[in-house]
């Protein structure tokens, strides 16, 4: 049986801006994204986590550093970054940029998942390199993990623990530091909560 831990990293300006952030912008927690993540250590701390995993960009490694400063091993994968919106990356909100990024859900919604924005990565490459994380997450050792990632991610990373079509990704929420929580035992997962915000201050 193990017990894994997903939590999305805290607030960075971009979050705060609505600026588009995806793979290619590697910023750092401002001083909201600071205060939610160390909300978070405050109410886990006493969880005996076994490894600490996070994507490859520093947001997520910010948002559980007080955990791996504890010495809890650390490693960090590329395969749970956020997902790359292209030319839309760094930019702030437009009525042109929103109505392309509506029209891409639309079509992940129905289906059409290897549609994608100009030089960005569609669905399907988002569901195959983090299928090859959970595939991944299988085989470690460790009984309680605690996982860093993005929102966009951890949708598609949702829907394939519960078995579900990409298309459903976005049926899934994920604030800054909320938490979903799952069981995996005989390799098949088993949800308990998802988005929980209850660490975070009214």
């Amino acid at each position: 049986m193990k017990e894994i831990y997903f939590i999305r990293h805290g607030q960075t300006d971009y979050n705060k801006k609505r600026i588009v952030q995806g793979s290619g912008v590697d910023s750092s927690l401002n001083a909201d994204g600071i205060r939610e993540s160390l909300a978070f250590y405050e109410k886990y701390r006493n969880i005996r986590f076994e490894a600490v995993l996070t994507s490859a960009l520093k947001r997520t490694k910010e948002t559980v550093n007080l955990f791996i400063n504890e010495a809890i091993p650390h490693a960090a994968f590329a395969s749970i970054n956020e997902i790359n919106w292209g030319i839309h990356e760094g930019k702030s909100p437009e009525p042109s940029t929103h109505d392309e990024y509506k029209a891409m859900i639309k079509a992940w919604k129905e289906g059409r998942l290897d549609e994608r924005i100009e030089g960005g990565e569609s669905a399907a490459e988002l569901g195959q390199r983090t299928s090859t994380f959970i595939e991944q997450l299988k085989q470690r050792r460790e009984s309680k993990i605690l996982i860093c990632s993005h929102g966009r991610t951890l949708r598609a990373l949702l829907c394939l623990m519960k078995e579900e079509g990409l298309e459903h990704m976005d049926k899934y929420k994920h604030d800054n530091t909320g938490l979903t929580k799952v069981q995996l035992h005989h390799g098949k997962f088993e949800v308990l909560c998802i988005n929980d915000t209850s660490h975070l201050p009214n």
